[in-house]
């Protein structure tokens, strides 16, 4: 089963990161939390790695709906989006709504997941549409 919703992106982290950042806002998205894995592995371990950062992405009324009908629901809510680098790309990855209910079986949560799906969507779409270079939808 796939649990993301990728695109692949032809520009620079640092780029990509930024115009992640507003493609989320744009969608409802505020960033709580930014992960630099790269740094951390660095910093802890003495480990090199490729450019990688976990943004902590919320969407309150989306969560708000999902704590609502399943208080367990944050370990699954589609809120880390990574941005990292793959080879001469940038890779933006959300992971797919879709998971909170195939794993839970709940249906109260499908509209909540298909919100999700559409916003993220959104997201990562207009990344490859605005000018972010030109990128790949893997879904």
């Amino acid at each position: 089963m796939r649990y993301d919703r990728s695109v692949r992106l032809d520009t620079d982290f640092a780029t990509a990161v930024t115009r992640t950042r507003e493609a989320l806002a744009a969608q409802g998205f505020g960033i709580l939390t930014e992960i630099d894995v790269t740094a951390t592995l660095k910093n802890k371990l003495d480990h090199d790695m490729e450019d990688y950062v976990i943004l902590g992405a919320c969407n309150p009324p989306l969560a708000h709906r999902a704590l609502d009908t399943d208080r367990s629901i944050g370990l699954l809510l589609p809120c880390n989006v990574v941005v990292r680098r793959d080879g001469d790309a940038t890779v933006v990855q959300a992971l797919d709504p879709n998971t909170m209910v195939a794993l839970t079986e709940l249906d109260a949560l499908r509209p909540v997941a298909e919100e999700a799906t559409r916003r993220l969507d959104a997201a990562l779409g207009s990344l490859t549409a605005a000018g972010a270079g030109s990128g790949r939808h893997e879904e």
